[in-house]
């Protein structure tokens, strides 16, 4: 793997966390309470970056973004295992980079924690489990069928998970930990992130069970 990949995952991440969390204030801002139209904002602006940065990088990194898809993608052999781990912590530097940019953009502490004490419990952990293994199921059917379509499919999926999951479908390791950095309204508390975590990765070894047999080029 070169410099070049590494560095498009790092901008990637970081721009999908710009997204997340500087739509997140913005939306709060404006909104006046309104957490349905908060969210509804913050999903749109959610999906139209994936929409943007899959386009442009998936050429020179495969547009990853995200530990559990760069795990899936390991396990189905088309990632070397080497890169796995260098992949990561460059997703999850990007990330809290990310969170950092948009907490400078909108004048706020650079450094904080989140304070969000309601994204825990069994509903919100299954929840994470699905909101993953869906977001799988678009990515690798994508690829299956019309891989041109991938960006738009994932950028139109995240937008629907927002709002049928539970967890507002964070389904990315990456993303779960650097939201534990802000305290705005996409954070998440530091002590609920293994959980999700957790569930996502579960997520991965389901997909990899059931999604290679389902998407299986016919003989």
């Amino acid at each position: 793997m070169s410099a070049r990949q590494y560095f498009a995952e790092f901008l990637g991440t970081a721009f999908l966390l710009i997204g997340v969390v500087g739509s997140g204030i913005m939306a709060q801002t404006l909104s006046d309470g309104n957490i349905a139209l908060a969210l509804l904002a913050n999903a749109i602006a959610t999906g139209c970056m994936l929409y943007a940065i899959i386009t442009t990088l998936g050429p020179v990194s495969g547009a990853h973004f995200n530990p559990a898809v760069t795990l899936a993608f390991a396990l189905r052999g088309e990632h070397p295992w080497r890169a796995v781990a260098p992949y990561v912590l460059v997703q999850i530097a990007g990330g809290v980079i990310g969170v950092w940019a948009s907490h400078y953009m909108f004048d706020l502490p650079i450094l904080q924690t989140s304070g969000t004490l309601h994204r825990t419990g069994s509903h919100q952990w299954f929840s994470e489990i699905i909101a993953t293994l869906g977001l799988l199921f678009v990515i690798f059917g994508g690829i299956r069928h019309k891989p041109d379509t991938v960006p738009a499919l994932v950028g139109l999926y995240i937008t629907g998970a927002y709002w049928y999951t539970s967890s507002t479908s964070f389904a990315n390791p990456a993303v779960t930990i650097a939201r534990g950095f802000t305290d705005t309204f996409a954070g998440i508390y530091l002590a609920h992130i293994p959980m999700f975590i957790l569930m996502q990765i579960i997520a991965v070894f389901i997909g990899h069970l059931t999604l290679n047999w389902l998407f299986k080029p016919e003989e």
